[in-house]
Order: C-alpha cells, then sequence, then structure tokens
C-alpha cells in the first residue's frame, strides 16, 4: 500500500460545486481507498491504495463524484513520493515572507509545462514564477486576486492543474508523510 494525495479542483469555492468532506471520505472509502482523511474544506484528500488501483485513482474520483454526488470535478493524483519532491523542489520557499501567497500549481501532466514556458521568461516585478517537473511555482507578495502571474498561469493552465498555497502543500505533505 501506498499514500496518495488527490486535489479536487474548484470545490468549495462559493456556492458551487459543493462537496462535504465526510462525503469525499465516504466516496474515497467506497471505491477500496483505506486511510482516507481529507485536509481543510476545499476538497484536500489523503489516503492508502495499492499501486494497481492509485494508477487511475484520479479517473475513478472523477467518475464516482458525478455518478455518487452529482459534481463534476477534475481530479490530480500524486503518489507521497511526487509530493515529497514537489516540496522538495521549490524554488520559491526562501524569498515568501507569507506562505498564503507562495502558490503551487499542481499540473495534471507534467507535459503542461511547455504552455508555461514563456510565462518564465517574462519579468514579473515582486511577483516570481518558476517551474517544476509536476508543479508550477508562484509567489504573489501584494494579492493572489489581482496577480498577474496568477491570472496568466489560470489563463495558460485552465482545468489541467489545481491551485493550493504553501501553508496548506505543507499540511497535505505532512498528512501523507508524517516523517516529514
Amino acid at each position: 500500500m501506498a499514500t496518495y494525495v488527490a486535489l479536487l479542483r474548484g470545490i468549495n469555492v462559493g456556492t458551487a460545486k459543493r462537496v462535504a468532506m465526510a462525503d469525499l471520505r465516504d466516496l474515497l472509502g467506497a471505491l477500496g481507498y483505506t486511510d482516507v482523511r481529507t485536509l481543510l474544506n476545499s476538497g484536500n484528500a489523503v489516503f492508502a491504495a495499492s499501486a494497481a488501483t492509485g494508477r487511475n485513482a484520479g479517473t475513478r474520483i472523477e467518475q464516482a463524484l458525478v455518478k455518487r454526488l452529482g459534481v463534476a470535478s477534475r481530479v490530480l493524483v500524486f503518489s507521497g513520493a511526487e509530493l515529497t519532491q514537489i516540496v522538495a523542489e521549490n524554488p520559491l520557499v526562501e524569498i515568501s515572507t507569507n506562505h498564503s501567497r507562495l502558490m503551487v500549481a499542481f499540473l495534471l501532466n507534467g507535459a503542461d509545462r511547455a504552455r508555461l514556458e514563456p510565462l518564465a521568461k517574462r519579468s514579473w516585478g515582486k511577483e516570481r514564477l518558476r517551474i517544476g517537473a509536476r508543479a508550477v511555482y508562484y509567489w504573489c507578495p501584494e494579492s493572489i486576486l489581482a496577480s498577474p502571474v496568477s491570472t496568466a498561469v489560470g489563463k495558460a493552465l485552465g482545468d489541467a492543474m489545481t491551485v493550493r498555497n504553501w501553508n496548506t502543500v505543507l499540511r497535505l505533505h505532512a498528512l501523507a508523510d508524517p516523517s516529514a
């Protein structure tokens, strides 16, 4: 059994796509995943699964969300080891003075990095953007909502990513790898 992290895109933002975390835990349990835990109310789950069932977890969870809860959401799933790599790879931790404004955009597919290459070459003033293997890191010191970097990343990737702030990423990492 290995540990996996599921990130549901757009869950419980405003009044759309409402999913109770108890319902999400039940759904994941019904799919055969074990040791299911959720974090916050924004579609973050950690669970254990065999390599065979973990491999297609994103698709299975997406289908079950629609069938059981009537909610369509992109689900990105990473192994605990992949999350550890994403955490270790963050080049912006040292410049961040507020981890709630240090964002990590998790990529559905590592190949999507190519869509961000032009953005990485631009100057963003006080903001920063760096591309990792499976995630994009950006620092928005003044505002997330009014951030040119955040807007550009969203336009470039659409629903091929989901974003969490660094505080949430670290909490997920602690759930996925208690020795971290």
